[in-house]
Formats: C-alpha cells, structure tokens, sequence
C-alpha cells in the first residue's frame, strides 16, 4: 500500500513539473528595467584648499555656472556642493570629502597635502564616487585624473620670463607658499633646475631661494617683504603663486618700481594693478575658471555617460600678462568673475 502512494506521488510531481516547464532556462526576463536609464539628478562636490585664497573662489563660481548649464543641457538638476575650509587644513579637506561621498556622484579635489588624502580619496572611490584632482595633485591615490597646470613647466616659463627681464645675473628669491603643497614644490624645484644654467645667478637665503609662507595675501605679503628687507641683495623674485599681489602695497619692501624685477603665477584682478604701474613685469596665468568648469565637465561626463577623461593628466594654458596686453586680458574677469571687477 505504502509502495502505491509512494508512486503516485512521483508521478504528480512529474506531471507538475512537466506542465511548469520543468526548468527556469527559459523564464522570460523582466522587460521593465532600463539598465542604462538616466539618474534624476547628480551632485558634483568641489574641495579646494582654501576659502582664503581667491583663486579658488574662480574655481567655485566656474563650478556652479557648470553645473546650472549642463542642468538644462543634460536636462536633469545637476547640484553643485562646495565644501573648503577657510584656511588650509588637510585634515578638514579629507572629512569634507568623506562627507561628500555619501551624496555625491563626482568630487574634485585640490590637495594641500597629496599623503594626506590619499586614504580619504581611496575611500571614496572604493564607495563608488568618482574623484579627479584640480590644481594640486593625490599622484598615489586612486584618483581618476588630474586637471590644471603642468608644475614643472610653469616653474621652467617663470625662470624664462625672469631671464628676460632681469637678464642673467643676480640674486633670486623665490616666493614658494606651502612647503607641503605638492603642485608647488614642483614648480619651486623647476625654477631651481632651470637657473642651474646660469652661473652668475645664485639663490638667496638658506633654503635654495625659497622663501615659504602661509597662502593668505597678507601672510604672504609680510613674508615678502620680510624676505627682501633680510636678503637686500635680492635683484629678482619669482612668485610661483600670487599671493602678495591680492593686497595693496605688496611691494614696498622692494622700493621704486622696476628696481626688483617680479615674475608671477595667476593674474587676478588685483594682481593687474601692479603690472600696471611697473612693479611686476610678467604675471603667468593659470586656467583658474578652467579648474571649475572642465572638472565639473568632466565628472558629470563620467556620471551620466560613463565617458573617461582624455589622459590622466589634462593641463590647462598658460596665459602671459605684461603692461601690452593687460588692459585686454582684464576683459576677462567680466565673464569669469563681474564682482572682481
């Protein structure tokens, strides 16, 4: 008897199984799900170095505009977070970029000190935000790419400028900014190879020429003048960022203009004035507006269409400002920035 149910029991099953298809191979696929669909919407992150310094204040109204045009090209809301700390602080750079990781899709990041943030950008990207570099680089990080200014040859064009004025021989000093930035250590051991050249050069100070500082316009203009009033020997001076020129008065120390010849990097509206009256003879102007626009171009490219950047490290021009085309060049800042007008 036991046997009997036993059997038929089989063959209910078989039958059951049989009338159901018997395997799962040829299931159909839901037909609702668009694996490529776009996102509703996107938040781009943007952490400079220092709300202080205003060259990172083009960077931050580039990235907004960015972001509100390819809002309506796109045609999705593309939000823009802008997280710096107002002074430099590399350990309130990596909480800002762990913060923004939780809610945005792309964040850029210029580095105060590149070791420091290797750990929070490798973070970030093992969560699956994209990160990219702008202005100062994370080289051992995980980092999608750069964007900005090709250090070494900046500090190779500054000496050029420097030789063109001041000819080739004389005292240096070089106005160097964080000891710890990456992007400008490059650039200071740049201007250093590229004066190994000239024997009647020799390099002011106890620090092969470098004179190192905060990165606020005051910090930096009491530095330098600080520098020139120790050293007096000092004939020329390269800037590799503009600091001392966001103030008035940055070059009282060096005494009538002309008499020291300057070379610097950026040429923000303030810094124009000194071109102007002979006080700085070439300023190298980095793509500021670029580091906010093509970073924000570039992670929302990544984001939405899965695009990757065109190289690892994309550079920005240079731009070189004298007393012949300042007035042209000033027409700039009437897009980049009205206000600074």
């Amino acid at each position: 008897m036991i046997r009997s149910v036993v059997l038929f029991v089989a063959l209910s099953l078989s039958f059951l199984l049989a009338g159901c298809g018997g395997s799962t191979v040829d299931t159909p696929k839901p037909t609702n799900v668009d694996v490529g669909a776009k996102p509703k919407s996107i938040t781009i992150g943007m952490v400079a170095k220092a709300n202080s310094n205003q060259v990172f204040q083009v960077a931050r109204t580039a990235g907004q505009k960015t972001c509100d045009d390819l809002s309506k090209s796109e045609g999705i809301p593309i939000k823009f977070e802008w997280r710096t700390p107002d002074q430099e602080d590399p350990a309130q750079q990596a909480r800002n970029i762990e913060s923004l990781a939780s809610i945005c899709q792309g964040i850029a990041v210029s580095c105060s000190e590149g070791e420091t943030l290797t750990g929070p950008i490798n973070a970030a990207v093992g969560k699956g935000v994209n990160i990219m570099c702008f202005d100062s680089d994370s080289p051992n990080s995980k980092r999608m790419c750069y964007f900005g200014t090709d250090d070494v040859d900046l500090g190779k064009q500054l000496v050029a400028e420097l030789i063109k004025v001041m000819g080739d021989k004389g005292v240096v000093g070089i106005l160097a900014g964080n000891q710890n930035a990456p992007n400008l250590q490059k650039r200071v051991n740049a201007c250093r190879d590229a004066l190994k050249v000239y024997p009647n050069i020799k390099l002011a100070g106890a620090t092969q020429g470098a004179f190192y500082h905060e990165e606020t316009g005051q910090g930096a203009a009491a530095a330098w003048g600080q520098a020139q009033t120790a050293n007096p020997e000092i004939t020329g001076w390269i800037l590799v960022g503009g600091w001392p020129l966001f103030t008035q008065g940055a070059t009282k120390a060096l005494g009538e203009p002309g008499k020291v010849k300057v070379v610097s990097c950026d040429a923000l509206p303030e810094q124009l004035g000194y071109v102007r009256d002979g006080s700085v003879q070439v300023l190298l102007s980095q793509d500021l507006y670029g580091w906010g626009e093509q970073s924000v171009k570039i992670l929302v490219d990544k984001a939405l269409h899965g695009k990757n950047p065109p190289s690892d490290h994309v550079y920005g021009k240079l731009t070189r400002v004298t007393k012949e085309n300042v007035e042209e060049f000033a027409k700039n800042w009437d897009v980049w920035a009205p206000k600074a007008k």
